[in-house]
């Protein structure tokens, strides 16, 4: 995958974070998390520790949350771009990938809250949008294109999609259009 394509997913990443219409109602440090992730999505890599430290944090204080660890992950595999370093390269892209897949067993499996972000999206939808954001961002090397496909997929085909709020509907519809 090309730069182009990366920096469309980030970016879908970066308006799901930000353009969402309920976001001035979530907690001061989750709201200042999702802009420095969006920012970073976005192409500043002076957000990638914000938002990175912002989600390991906010992680850390609800283990049990789908969403804040999908995205402390998806940080994670961020701060692989910020050294030159080979194993620090593929140090942060394995570490970001383990809270990722973590993420996903714990909306696969039915343990994680059911919660929706501010915006109304339910969390399994969020969880598995960012996931397969990231997933589609990653060098080929990691193996992780297909699996991103098919949470993509699995997003779409869940009933919870209808009903969700009709920006990321069509945030996911894009980016589903984009890998084809």
């Amino acid at each position: 995958m090309n730069l182009v394509h990366r920096r469309q997913a980030l970016a879908l990443l970066l308006a799901m974070a930000c353009a969402a219409p309920g976001l001035a109602r979530a907690d001061d440090a989750q709201a200042a998390a999702r802009q420095a992730f969006a920012r970073a999505s976005a192409g500043d890599a002076s957000q990638i520790e914000p938002a990175a430290s912002a989600f390991d944090r906010l992680s850390l204080a609800r283990p049990g949350d789908p969403v804040l660890l999908a995205y402390a992950g998806a940080a994670e595999a961020m701060r692989a771009t910020t050294t030159w370093l080979p194993w620090r390269k593929l140090r942060h892209a394995d570490d970001g990938l383990a809270r990722l897949d973590k993420a996903l067993a714990l909306v696969q499996g039915g343990s994680a809250t059911p919660h929706a972000d501010p915006a109304g999206v339910p969390a399994v939808l969020e969880t598995r949008f960012v996931a397969a954001s990231t997933f589609l961002a990653l060098p080929a090397m990691f193996n992780r294109h297909a699996r991103g496909e098919a949470l993509l997929a699995q997003v779409q085909a869940d009933p919870l999609f209808a009903s969700a709020p009709a920006a990321f509907r069509e945030q996911v519809r894009q980016r589903a259009g984009a890998t084809r």
